[in-house]
This record gives C-alpha cells, structure tokens and sequence, in this order.
C-alpha cells in the first residue's frame, strides 16, 4: 500500500521515470550535438599546443628527445636540438612528410629496450658532452651527444657516429 503524503512528494516509480528521462534527454543532446559538428576534440584544437618545459640539465634534453622519437612527436623532438642539426632534421622533414618522419620515429626506438647517459663533461660554458648508451636485445650502441646551452634550456647540437659495444650478457638473459 502506497502511502500519500502532503505536498510534492514523488514516488519510487516516478523517480525511475525521471530518471530514465534524464538519460533520453542527455543522450540525444550527444547525438545532435555530434550530427551538427560539435565534437569535444574540436573545442581541444582550440587550445594551443602546450609549450615543451626548457631542459634544464643536459640529460633533460637527451630524455625529452627519446619521449618524443618513442611518440612520434616530430615537433617535441625538433625542439631538442638547434643549429645544424635542426636544420638538416627540419630538411628531412619537410622531403618525408610530417606523418612519414614521425612513423620512422617510433620505428627506430621501438626496438630500445634501455638507456643510458652518462654525466655529462664540460667543453665550456655552454656546451656539454654526454655519452648514451642505447641497449637493444642484441646489442648495445653508444654515442657522443653534444649539447649547447640556449636562452630555451639545453639543445643538441651534434650527434657523433654510433659505435657498437660489446656486452658480455645479451639483454633479457635469464639468470642462473
């Protein structure tokens, strides 16, 4: 038995039925919302893209372009390097495409399984040298990574050749 009470007092079934209202009313503002164009990714595009932090020790910019190459972030990775590196990165990108550079990005570090950098060494005031190790399944590389410092943080510079180390236990042996 139902009781009656004065006043604006709503049942348990009409409670459900608001309810179940409610959701109707919220689920077709979504689907006129996205059937007339407005799309939440379109209110994100407004926004500007968020400015990359200025390395402040040498190490955040070799770390700051590893994330990025591991994204495919071609304009975060180019934020990390200046002068002639810039400038030849910037030529391939725009010979490749954005798309296609950004792809090769995550190819050639989807293979790093670690790395390792090194305290950097002091050419000067503003500029450093830092030795990074990249190890691999098979194998390890490393390579001199020169760093200038800029009003933006620390830049690379200039990337010497890498050289194949030679580890003595392959990555992912199991130990006895």
């Amino acid at each position: 038995m139902e009781r009656v009470y004065a006043g604006n007092y709503v049942t348990r079934e009409r409670q459900k039925q608001l309810a179940t209202l409610a959701v109707l009313v919220v689920a077709a503002g979504a689907a006129l919302a996205g059937k007339n164009g407005w799309r939440r990714q379109s209110f994100r595009a407004a926004t500007p893209a968020p400015v990359p932090k200025p390395a402040l020790a040498p190490r955040d910019a070799i770390y700051a372009m590893l994330d990025a190459a591991r994204k495919g972030d071609v304009n975060a990775y180019l934020a990390c390097y200046t002068g002639q590196m810039q400038t030849a990165l910037e030529t391939s990108i725009r010979e490749s495409g954005a798309g296609a550079f950004a792809r090769y990005l995550r190819d050639t570090n989807a293979d790093v399984k670690g790395v390792a950098v090194n305290e950097p060494q002091s050419l000067g005031d503003t500029e450093v040298k830092l030795r990074v190790e990249y190890v691999y399944q098979d194998r390890n590389e490393a390579q001199a990574v020169y760093l200038e410092k800029a009003p933006a943080g620390w830049k690379i510079a200039r990337i010497d050749a890498a050289e194949r180390v030679k580890t003595l236990v392959p990555y992912g042996t199991p130990v006895p």
